[in-house]
């Protein structure tokens, strides 16, 4: 599965780059907003310099016209830009004029897999439901999920799902024993990643061990 981070920060960005594990980052107007006053274009491009995999940039226009027009702007910062475009009628007409002229798509604030479907049959690059949101009115998020990734693979979709709105690392587990072809993670869900309490006590004992051996030796 590949490893995307969900986030418009800069050093978080080039921290999980430096690990090694990251394929592409996902942002939206809300994670750019909690940088300050940064300008976006600016910023996406700063990414798109850290980063060789997709970079999601979200368009904030509702109408397929407007779509379409901040689609094209978006794409000229970077070759590795992808649009998101958000899961309305207007939007999906959008998805399907940007797919036609090369322009990469990810259909965001997906909730179902009929939702799933039309994005799929429109031509979008990847599609991100929100595990994360479904949970927090009483839905399954990872019901939905394993429906869109059925669905895919009963047709024969090239759109990549991307699990998305991750709330702990126990979702990751999940969307990757299920298939899902990305988890777009926020930092500190990634961290949690890495951690468990068997691994420190085991490494705590390595270097007292280590230590009683170079003072034996003295």
């Amino acid at each position: 599965m590949k490893i995307f981070i969900d986030t418009a920060n800069l050093d978080e960005i080039k921290k999980a780059a430096a690990w090694g594990i990251l394929d592409g980052v996902t942002t939206n107007p809300t994670l750019v907003s909690k940088e300050g006053k940064i300008d976006f274009k600016t910023r996406i491009g700063e990414i798109c310099a850290v980063v060789k995999g997709p970079v999601s940039a979200e368009v904030v226009s509702t109408d397929y016209d407007g779509m379409v027009k901040e689609a094209k702007d978006l794409a000229k910062i970077a070759d590795n830009v992808t649009v998101k475009i958000p899961m309305t009628e207007d939007g999906i007409k959008a998805v399907r004029t940007l797919s036609q002229i090369g322009i990469k798509t990810n259909v965001t604030l997906v909730f179902s897999a009929n939702q799933a479907l039309l994005a799929a049959k429109a031509g979008a690059t990847f599609v991100s439901p929100f595990i994360g949101r479904l949970d927090d009115i009483g839905n399954n998020g990872m019901n939905v999920l394993s429906d869109i990734l059925s669905i895919y693979a009963n047709y024969g979709y090239k759109t990549e799902v991307i699990a998305a709105s991750i709330r702990s690392p126990e979702h990751v587990r999940i969307a990757a024993l299920m298939g899902a072809h990305i988890a777009t993670i926020p930092f500190e869900i990634i961290k949690q990643m890495f951690r468990h309490t068997l691994t420190d006590v085991g490494l705590e004992r390595f270097l007292n061990d280590w230590k009683k051996y170079r003072e034996n030796l003295n």
